[in-house]
C-alpha cells in the first residue's frame, strides 16, 4: 500500500523554535497558573483576531461549556442551535442543564438556516447556539435581528473559524461570545486549547473565576468555578504556531485551488461555496456526494479511498441529536437537510504540506468511483 495520508496533520513549529520558547520555563520552574506564556499568547492572539478581550482555556470544549455558563441562562431555558456539528456543542448546551432544540441547515453552506430560527422561538428559549463550519459563516446579521427582538443571548461556535474576518471585522467580535478551539486538527493549535472572545468586562470576569475554581486572589474565593487554564507549554506552542499560522493557511489555499481544478464540475459532487465578504482559512475540504448523479454514495468512496491508504472523514456524521446517548431525546427527522447532508458529507485530507501527488491520488481515487463522467 502506498503511504497513508490522514485527513489532517498538525501544524508544528521547528522543534528548535519550540524550545527556545519554552525554555525560560526551566529557569522560573512557572507551568501554569496564567504565566507570562499565558498573558503572551492572549494578547496576540486578541491583536491576530481583532477582537478587545479573549480568555484563553484548557480546551475548545471547556471554552464552550464555560461560556455558557457564565452567561447564566436559567436552567431547563431552551438554545437554539444545529445537529450538524462536533458533539462538543451538543454536549455544552446539556451539560449546563439547558435543552437544545435543532435548527436544519442551509444545503450550500451547512451552517443554521436563519430563515427557520424564528419559528423555533418559544417562550423557554433563552440563547441560540449556531456553528460556523468549515469556515462558513452562520447568516449573522440576520441571526442577530431575532436574537435581540426576542431578547435573546448569542454565542458562536466558531471552532472551524480562526482567523476569519467578515467584510474586515474579526468572527470573534460577533453574538456576545464567540468560542474557538485551537485542538491539534485545528489551522492553528496549541496542542490542546481553545479561547472565549467577548466584549464586556463583567462577562470576562465571570469567566475567569468559572476557568479558575473562582480564586480571586490568594485568600479570597468568590466564585464557584472549575479548572479550566491553559498551561504555558500549550500557550508556547501557540506562540510558535501565530508566526506560521499565516504560512499554513496559504499551502492550504494552494491545496484547495487544486481540489477545485479537478472536482469541479464533476457531476455528483457538490464542492464548499466561497462565501462573499468572507476572507476564509481553507480549514477544511468538504465534498457532498450524491449517489444518483454520482454512480456511487458516500459510505463506498470513503471506504474506496481507505482501501487505497486515503483516510477522509465523514464529518459531521452522525447528527449529534442522532448519538446512542440522546436515543429516544430527539428526532432527526425534524432536520431533514441536516440529515442528507450528514449521509453524503466527505472532508478530503487537507494540510499545509499536503503534496501536489497525493492529492492527485486522492482525485483519482474519488473520480474513479463516478459511474457518469
Amino acid at each position: 500500500m502506498e503511504d497513508r495520508i490522514n485527513v489532517t496533520r498538525s501544524l508544528l513549529p521547528p522543534l528548535e523554535e519550540y524550545i527556545e520558547e519554552i525554555r525560560p520555563m526551566w529557569e522560573s520552574h512557572w507551568l501554569t497558573n496564567m504565566g507570562e506564556k499565558h498573558l503572551e499568547l492572549e494578547k496576540k492572539l486578541s491583536e491576530y483576531l481583532k477582537v478587545p478581550y479573549i480568555s484563553l482555556m484548557s480546551n475548545g470544549h471547556m471554552a464552550l461549556e464555560l461560556a455558557l455558563q457564565a452567561l447564566a441562562l436559567p436552567a431547563g431555558g431552551q438554545v437554539i442551535t444545529t445537529p450538524f456539528t462536533f458533539a462538543s456543542t451538543t454536549h455544552a448546551i446539556v451539560r449546563n442543564n439547558l435543552e437544545p432544540v435543532f435548527c436544519d441547515i442551509d444545503p450550500v453552506g451547512y451552517t443554521m438556516d436563519a430563515s427557520k430560527l424564528e419559528r423555533l422561538v418559544t417562550n423557554k428559549t433563552v440563547a441560540v447556539l449556531p456553528v460556523h463550519v468549515y469556515g462558513n459563516l452562520c447568516n449573522i446579521e440576520e441571526i442577530g435581528r431575532i436574537a435581540r427582538k426576542h431578547g435573546l443571548k448569542v454565542i458562536y461556535d466558531a471552532a472551524h473559524a480562526f482567523g476569519e474576518t467578515y467584510h474586515g471585522v474579526g468572527v470573534g467580535n460577533f453574538g456576545d461570545a464567540s468560542m474557538f478551539s485551537f485542538h491539534a486538527t485545528k489551522v492553528f493549535n496549541t496542542i490542546e486549547g481553545g479561547a472565549v472572545c467577548y466584549r464586556d468586562e463583567e462577562f470576562g470576569l465571570k469567566l475567569y473565576r468559572l476557568k479558575n475554581f473562582g480564586i480571586r486572589s490568594e485568600e479570597v474565593v468568590d466564585g464557584i468555578g472549575a479548572n479550566a487554564k491553559m498551561n504555558e507549554f500549550q500557550a508556547a506552542m501557540g506562540i510558535c504556531n501565530l508566526c506560521h499560522v499565516k504560512g499554513e493557511m496559504e499551502q492550504r489555499r494552494q491545496a484547495s485551488e487544486y481540489y477545485r481544478r479537478r472536482l469541479e464540475g464533476v457531476k455528483g459532487v457538490q464542492l464548499n461555496r466561497k462565501q462573499e465578504g468572507v476572507k476564509p482559512n481553507y480549514a477544511y475540504f468538504p465534498i457532498l456526494i450524491k449517489e444518483k448523479e454520482f454512480g456511487a454514495n458516500r459510505d463506498d468512496v470513503c471506504r474506496e479511498l481507505r482501501e487505497q491508504g486515503i483516510y477522509a472523514r465523514k464529518y459531521f456524521y452522525p447528527l449529534t441529536s442522532s448519538f446512542e446517548c440522546y436515543r429516544g431525546r430527539f428526532d432527526a427527522n425534524e432536520t431533514p437537510i441536516a440529515l442528507e447532508v450528514s449521509r453524503q458529507v466527505l472532508t478530503l485530507p487537507l494540510y499545509g504540506g499536503l503534496k501536489e501527488e497525493d492529492q492527485r491520488r486522492i482525485c483519482d481515487a474519488v473520480l474513479g468511483m463516478c459511474k457518469h463522467r
